[in-house]
């Protein structure tokens, strides 16, 4: 079953065409990777598909729901969420207070610092469990300041997963990362194949072609192949559009 579907998907900048006609599909339980040089139009597809930008055409539906000019918050109820699209992050508080937080929005309460949320024993359960689920079960009562780069990102997708989305957009989820960061962030997001379907934006080949399971290559804001990851190293057109001045698979 397809989980996205994106058809004639446009957004013009005054003159400048930054998608142009892109036709996407991702699966149901899928991790489908966008790669393309700088430039190809990767993170405006991500803001149009969490609803950050309206399109200039085209479609975009959620299972069979029509997403198109839905705007953040109400694709979030319906099941599209971004990782770093979640702003209430609050460095003093702790990793267990931020995924409750989180939690509390999925479930449309909003959190109060004058209700004692911490005896809130299925949400707190709830917290816990999604920390542990990313690796964080030893960080519950670590403020996110005190936290390395790499926690912080397995906080996030905690937070994100708290929403309970059907499709996740990632957008470089390891930038910034050391090689150990990376190869566990790999490991993590291999182990949430089959959760929700991942929309995944990365600059780390070695990644998109351990986690992909279909890859659809943007260049100009257009879609130039999808594939599995074998037909796409291996695809004539693909391999040209990176040849001469243009960057490697970004």
């Amino acid at each position: 079953m397809t989980a996205l579907t994106v058809r004639g998907l446009t957004k013009f900048f005054g003159g400048i065409r930054a998608t142009d006609g892109l036709d996407l599909d991702v699966d149901s339980g899928d991790i489908h990777a966008i790669i393309g040089p700088n430039g190809a139009g990767k993170t405006t597809l991500i803001n149009q598909l969490s609803g950050e930008l309206n399109p200039t055409a085209g479609v975009i539906r959620l299972d069979d729901v029509d997403v198109t000019h839905v705007p953040i918050h109400r694709r979030v109820h319906l099941g599209i969420a971004r990782s770093y699209q979640i702003t209430s992050v609050f460095l003093g508080f702790t990793a267990l207070e931020n995924v409750m937080l989180a939690a509390q929005g999925q479930r449309g309460k909003t959190f109060s610092f004058w209700q004692p949320v911490a005896r809130d024993a299925p949400l707190v359960e709830r917290a816990r469990s999604l920390l542990a689920r990313v690796g964080l079960d030893d960080a519950v009562h670590t403020p996110v300041s005190a936290m390395a780069h790499g926690a912080r990102r397995q906080l996030e997708l905690a937070m994100t997963l708290a929403l309970q989305p059907k499709v996740m957009l990632l957008d470089e989820p390891m930038a910034g990362m050391s090689r150990h960061e990376s190869e566990s962030m790999v490991t993590l997001l291999k182990s949430l194949k089959g959760v929700c379907s991942i929309v995944l934006v990365e600059h780390d080949m070695d990644a998109v072609f351990a986690l992909a399971d279909r890859i659809t290559v943007v260049v100009y804001g257009r879609s130039i192949a999808t594939g599995t990851p074998k037909s796409i190293r291996n695809d004539p057109s693909v391999r040209a559009a990176y040849l001469g001045d243009e960057e490697e698979p970004a």
